[in-house]
């Protein structure tokens, strides 16, 4: 009887084994029986770069997937730290993700970094500088949101006829900003704007940073989509607001948020080419080398009409035929 007992024990414990190895994963997303998980890595959280996600999602559904049947979603936050970045990325590999978004320069670099050795396709958006950033060549692509800069210098011009400084405030290390910067530097005096720039290394440093440009009396301030910057824009808002200056931004949400107006993408629509691409790549249609990365050439004009009347400022009527009305 205790023999029997023994073999028994045996027979159960070995059925238990083979139904734990089954279970396990064979690598690349797709283990028999599963759905592919998409990962997707946001670099922080505001209005921009949610937009961009829920576009992203947007693009998917209107490829024909469907989420849970086609793909599942592992999204994850980095709260605007590189390290976290790295981490989410490093977990995806690990989970072998079937592919990784990158919702922002440092999280799509994270996530190309870490899906390098088992080759997982990578699909980024939000990158206003793919070549500077060095994602322009491997088994990645997305889109870009190069900022409309003659447009938003435009736009200053129009609103402010006898304006001559213009602040920005960015992050020396983040390389949208930087590139963004020079263009500004680059095209500034054909409007006949001067360019004041800060840069900051760390969000800490954003609102010290507009006081010295409010201290330097510049007679307005363009936004970028500088992370860090976007980040505390409430605060910002705040100081300028007082101080009689106005901000411009660089897409609809910012100028949503109180910036005066601004010549910007709708990352949404972005979202929504990145998703597009990400489905013809997630089914097989093609492969991130078939398809380079895409940039947003199409911009939009935004107001606020509350931020512009307390500013005194006033919309010219050429531009108010064609401008966006948003605000809180």
């Amino acid at each position: 009887m205790k023999n029997w007992k023994k073999y028994l024990c045996g027979v159960l414990s070995l059925g238990m084994a083979l139904s734990l190895c089954a279970c396990g994963g064979s690598g690349g997303g797709e283990t028999a029986g599963e759905i592919p998980v998409i990962g997707i890595s946001q670099y922080g959280q505001h209005a921009s770069l949610d937009n961009c996600r829920e576009g992203f999602l947007q693009g998917l559904e209107q490829a024909g997937l469907v989420e849970g049947t086609d793909y599942t979603i592992d999204y994850q936050n980095a709260s605007f730290d590189d390290n976290m970045a790295i981490q989410i990325a490093q977990a995806f590999s690990a989970e072998d993700a079937a592919l990784m978004v990158g919702i922002a320069t440092p999280s799509a670099t994270a996530c190309y970094a870490a899906a390098e050795d088992k080759d997982i396709p990578v699909i980024f958006t939000a990158i206003t500088d793919p070549v500077g950033a060095k994602l322009d060549s491997g088994n990645i692509t997305g889109t870009s949101d190069v900022l409309p800069v003659e447009g938003q210098l435009q736009l200053i011009r129009a609103l402010q006829p006898e304006a001559d400084t213009i602040g920005i405030v960015y992050t020396t290390s983040e390389p949208n900003s930087v590139y963004s910067v020079g263009i500004y530097e680059e095209l500034a005096a054909d409007y006949g704007f001067t360019i004041e720039a800060v840069g900051v290394t760390a969000q800490s440093e954003v609102t010290q940073a507009v006081d010295t440009l409010i201290a330097k009396e510049v007679d307005c301030l363009s936004n970028l989509t500088d992370n860090n910057v976007v980040g505390v824009l409430g605060s910002i808002l705040e100081k300028t607001n007082e101080a009689g200056i106005p901000v411009y931004g660089s897409e609809i949400e910012q100028v949503k948020l109180g910036c005066v107006a601004g010549a910007g993408l709708d990352y949404v629509q972005l979202g929504v080419q990145t998703g597009l691409m990400a489905a013809k790549v997630l089914t097989g249609e093609a492969t991130c080398q078939d398809l380079p990365y895409e940039v947003i050439e199409n911009y939009a004009l935004y107001v606020n009409g509350a931020a512009l009347a307390s500013l005194n400022l006033e919309l010219p009527a050429d531009l108010a035929e064609t401008a966006e009305e948003v605000g809180q």
